[in-house]
């Protein structure tokens, strides 16, 4: 097959004039568009016997389909990147959204949870989807580690960071833990710990337990790495994903088919089971990047489409994203001025509460 970006370059106007507005007609009714139709819109006059050859054509070259009986068509998955890659026409930010995105940022609360937890829920009132939002993990320096056995089966570590944040995780320690293994887990992490973030200690830990697998006691590295993945764990408070919106993805006439789709991607999103994958998504590249259907490894399943962008700290480091899920006919023109103004507003936020 000839390459997807030689394809509209190489259709006449025609062709080209019928495929966007059979895809701009989608994306704002959700229904097949017919010939009928085009011919009271094209720019030239045309018989809808003329328009019919051309969305044959393009029919053939993979771009439309027709869904079932009816003699309209929509766009294939191919169809829709084209579009979006091609033809799209991003619009500017309404003055209206952006104030509703604007409004979550005017609490003076240091609580980065609760902005965020604001964000995802503006987010998706705006654009009528689901939001996801990355919260970053906490970066400062550490200040203390320590461990603390509440029964066999459970144990509590306790992060001390130098700017006074505290976080307490509860874990599954190791069997055959006693107090003393864990206090010599707690000393070998303090040794290493103040002066590094969490990040610089992990990669710390890993090549002081391989060079000194000797000298520390089999429980207490098990300790030590089982505290530490505690804030490994994705799906912890340290890095988690909000989402909101859930029902703006469910309408009156979605199928049983397409709500067992849906229910499953909650369900993954739920136990946190993507949220690498979600971060991968926006980290290859700045600014929005849009993901339709089986194109996002999170949503092969549900014939949904992702807009997400990555937010950075004042470093220029990529520490969280923010996201819209919706169906393929998302209007992308409206949601990507969005999702990237949003990006930058959290960023800039978490880049000036990190330097007071």
């Amino acid at each position: 097959m000839q390459d997807d970006s030689n394809i509209l370059a190489e259709m006449n106007d025609r062709s080209r004039e019928v495929f966007r507005r059979v895809v701009e007609g989608y994306l704002e009714s959700g229904d097949p568009v017919g010939s009928r139709t085009l011919t009271r819109s094209m720019s030239e006059k045309v018989s809808a016997a003329t328009v019919r050859n051309v969305m044959q054509d393009l029919e053939y070259m993979g771009l439309l389909g027709s869904p079932h009986v009816s003699a309209g068509r929509v766009p294939t998955q191919l169809g829709l990147r084209m579009f979006v890659d091609g033809l799209l026409e991003v619009r500017d930010l309404d003055a209206a959204d952006r104030q509703k995105i604007d409004e979550t940022a005017g609490s003076n609360s240091d609580d980065v949870g609760g902005l965020l937890d604001r964000v995802s829920t503006a987010l998706s009132g705006v654009t009528h989807g689901a939001s996801l939002v990355l919260a970053p993990k906490h970066e400062a320096p550490i200040k203390h580690v320590e461990f603390v056995s509440l029964a066999p089966d459970r144990a509590l570590v306790v992060l001390v960071f130098g700017d006074g944040h505290v976080e307490n995780r509860l874990f599954t320690p190791p069997l055959g833990q006693t107090p003393a293994s864990m206090r010599e887990a707690g000393n070998f992490l303090n040794a290493l710990a103040e002066g590094r973030t969490l990040s610089e200690l992990r990669a710390v830990i890993r090549s002081e337990i391989s060079k000194r697998r000797q000298e520390i006691d089999v429980l207490a590295r098990d300790m030590v790495e089982s505290g530490l993945a505690v804030w490994e764990n994705p799906g912890e408070q340290g890095e988690r994903l909000i989402v909101r919106g859930r029902s703006n993805l469910l309408s009156d006439d979605t199928s049983e088919a397409d709500l067992e789709v849906i229910r499953s991607l909650f369900d993954d999103l739920e136990r946190k089971r993507d949220i690498a994958e979600f971060l991968e998504l926006a980290e290859d590249g700045e600014g929005v990047r849009i993901f339709i259907g089986s194109e996002s490894k999170l949503f092969s399943l549900s014939g949904s489409s992702l807009v997400v962008s990555p937010y950075m700290n004042a470093d220029r480091k990529i520490v969280g994203a923010v996201g819209v899920i919706g169906p393929t006919r998302l209007n992308y023109g409206r949601i990507v001025p969005i999702v990237d103004y949003t990006a930058q507003l959290v960023g800039k936020i978490i880049s000036d509460r990190n330097q007071r």
